[in-house]
C-alpha cells in the first residue's frame, strides 16, 4: 500500500453543495474523514458566484478540525472555472479537487494557476476521473505532478459517457476502476471509488464499499450523511484482522530470530510482503483511532 494511502484516513468523503450555508455548518460535526465543498455539480449556473464565496466565509470561519476539506471547482473550460480556483488557492482548504481530468496537461495547467494565485506549498490537486479519455490517460495523469495526491472516481459520469448501465457488481467499469487503480498505485497516490447512488440502500451500499476495499480503495466518495458510518466501517482495518497482522508480525520476528525467513499463522505462511502488508495495516488502525479520538474530544 502506497504511503499517500496511509498518511491519513480517507475512508469517508462527503460531498456538500457549496451554495448551502447549513450543510456547510452540519460539516463540522459529521464524522466524515474528508468534505468536498462542491461548486460544479451540486451548485446550479445562477448560484455559482454566491456559493464560492459561501465556500469562502466557511473555510474562513473555520472549525472542521482533522477534517480533509476538498474544494471541487468548475471545469477551467468553464466561465467559473478560473474564478474558483483562484478563490481556492487562498481559502484554506487542504486541496482543489478538478473536474473531468483528461491529461496531464490539465493536472498541470491547474497546478501552474495555483501557484501564480499564491497558493500554500501544501496545498494539493485531487483530480476526478470520470472520462474514456481520462481512463486512457490515467498513468501520464498519476505522474504530472507533486501536488497531485489523489484520484476520485467519478462513476456516474463515466457510466453516462460509455453508454453503459449501473450494475451492482459494475462490471462496465471494472476495466477504467482498474487502470486508475494501477496509475494511483504506481505514482503512490490515494484513490476514492465513486458514490454509490442509491443512498436509503444500506445494504446495496455496503456491498459496494466492500467491492471497492477489496479492490485497494482507500474510501469511497459519498453523497449524504447517512452513508458515512458504513463507508468508515467497511474501510477501516477490523478487529479480526488487526489481531491477525499482530500474529503475524510476532511469529515472523520469532522464526526471524531463528535465521529463518518464513513463519506460519493460522496455516498460512508469512514472509517479508505480509509482514510490509501487516504493518501497513496496523499503520492505518493507529492513525483511525488517533483521528477518531481527536474528533471525539
Amino acid at each position: 500500500m502506497s504511503t499517500a494511502a496511509t498518511d491519513r484516513p480517507r475512508r469517508s468523503a462527503l460531498y456538500m453543495p457549496g451554495s448551502r450555508p447549513r450543510a456547510l455548518e452540519k460539516a463540522r460535526t459529521l464524522p466524515a474523514d474528508c468534505l468536498i465543498f462542491d461548486l460544479e455539480d451540486a451548485v446550479t449556473p445562477a448560484e455559482k458566484a454566491a456559493a464560492r464565496q459561501t465556500v469562502a466565509e466557511a473555510l474562513a470561519t473555520g472549525g472542521y478540525g482533522r477534517r480533509e476539506v476538498v474544494i471541487r471547482i468548475n471545469g477551467l473550460d468553464t466561465e467559473w472555472g478560473a474564478d474558483d480556483l483562484t478563490a481556492a488557492a487562498s481559502s484554506g482548504s487542504d486541496a482543489v479537487l478538478i473536474p473531468k481530468v483528461e491529461s496531464a496537461a490539465m493536472v498541470r495547467d491547474a497546478e501552474a494557476r495555483l501557484e501564480a494565485a499564491g497558493a500554500p506549498g501544501a496545498m494539493k490537486i485531487w483530480a476526478m476521473m470520470e472520462t474514456p479519455l481520462g481512463m486512457l490517460n490515467a498513468a501520464g495523469i498519476a505522474a504530472s505532478s507533486p501536488r497531485l495526491a489523489c484520484l476520485v472516481m467519478g462513476t456516474n459520469d463515466l457510466v453516462k459517457e460509455l453508454g453503459a448501465a449501473h450494475t451492482r457488481a459494475r462490471l462496465p467499469v471494472i476495466t477504467a476502476l482498474g487502470l486508475s487503480m494501477l496509475a494511483a498505485r504506481a505514482h503512490g497516490l490515494a484513490i476514492l471509488d465513486g458514490v454509490y447512488n442509491a443512498f436509503r440502500d444500506q445494504g446495496g451500499l455496503r456491498a459496494a464499499c466492500g467491492q471497492g476495499r477489496e479492490m485497494g480503495f482507500d474510501g469511497k466518495t459519498l453523497i449524504h450523511p447517512d452513508q458515512l458510518a458504513i463507508a468508515n466501517e467497511v474501510f477501516a482495518p477490523s478487529a479480526d484482522e488487526v489481531a491477525l497482522a499482530e500474529r503475524q508480525l510476532k511469529a515472523f520476528a520469532e522464526i526471524e530470530a531463528t535465521g529463518q525467513a518464513v513463519a506460519v499463522v493460522d496455516g498460512h505462511i508469512v514472509e517479508n510482503l505480509h509482514v510490509e502488508t501487516a504493518r501497513a495495516l496496523l499503520a492505518r488502525a493507529s492513525a483511525i483511532a488517533e483521528s477518531e479520538l481527536e474528533t471525539a474530544g
